[in-house]
């Protein structure tokens, strides 16, 4: 829960990882309430990090990596916004990091296409419905240092709806996931309600996990 607030203010819980993995599944099932209403710069789903600092250091493949699922208007004017990845790494186009969407697109710049690769799909972008449950499976692999073997991939009531390959998001093998968050951040929420995310039944793995059923409402 995010109070109504001219300032910037973030809620959330983290999970260590000890020992540290290369590579890590998250599955949370997920609600916005009905009536949430965000319009500006917002985190709110799962985040996969390694050594994640802060906001606004640009990762330089030594220093840290930081991959999320989350929802965001940046590119849709529907509440919550598409379902995209934010990602710290380092290739990343901008100080805060960039946005990288299920059909290809990279914010900032989106003129210039992603780097996922020859075999890369692109599948449609995809805008949840408010007060309804979602399955959120978030999937990240550490690339092999040196290689572009990387994988990040969002599954949404076990369809998978993202999968960005040939990526690299260390240089160091030392970098390895060591930090699980869910979170719920607002650069400014003037909306005269709090604005409130649900998390629920949380599993992380080293493998797939998948929904605990085929819908759930």
């Amino acid at each position: 829960r995010v109070p109504a607030r001219s300032t910037e203010v973030a809620n959330g819980v983290e999970k260590k990882l000890n020992p540290t993995r290369d590579t890590v599944f998250v599955r949370v099932y997920t609600k916005f309430v009905a009536g949430y209403n965000v319009s500006g710069s917002e985190h709110n789903g799962i985040g996969i990090s390694s050594q994640y600092c802060c906001p606004g250091v640009p990762a330089n493949g030594t220093n840290k990596f930081f991959v999320d699922v989350e929802n965001g208007r940046d590119a849709a004017s529907v509440n919550p916004g598409f379902t995209n990845s934010y990602v710290y790494c380092p290739e990343q186009r901008g100080l805060y990091g960039d946005h990288w969407f299920p059909d290809g697109t990279v914010l900032p710049f989106s003129k210039t296409p992603g780097n996922f690769g020859r075999y890369f799909v692109p599948r449609p972008n995809f805008i949840p419905d408010l007060n309804r449950w979602y399955s959120y499976e978030l999937m990240v692999k550490a690339n092999t240092p040196g290689l572009r073997d990387g994988r990040v991939a969002i599954w949404i009531d076990g369809t998978l709806i993202a999968d960005f390959q040939n990526v690299r998001l260390r240089d160091v093998d030392t970098l390895r996931i060591d930090k699980v968050d869910l979170d719920l951040y607002i650069k400014a929420n003037t909306v005269p309600t709090d604005s409130v995310k649900w998390y629920d039944n949380v599993v992380i793995a080293t493998s797939y996990i998948g929904p605990m059923s085929s819908t759930r409402h």
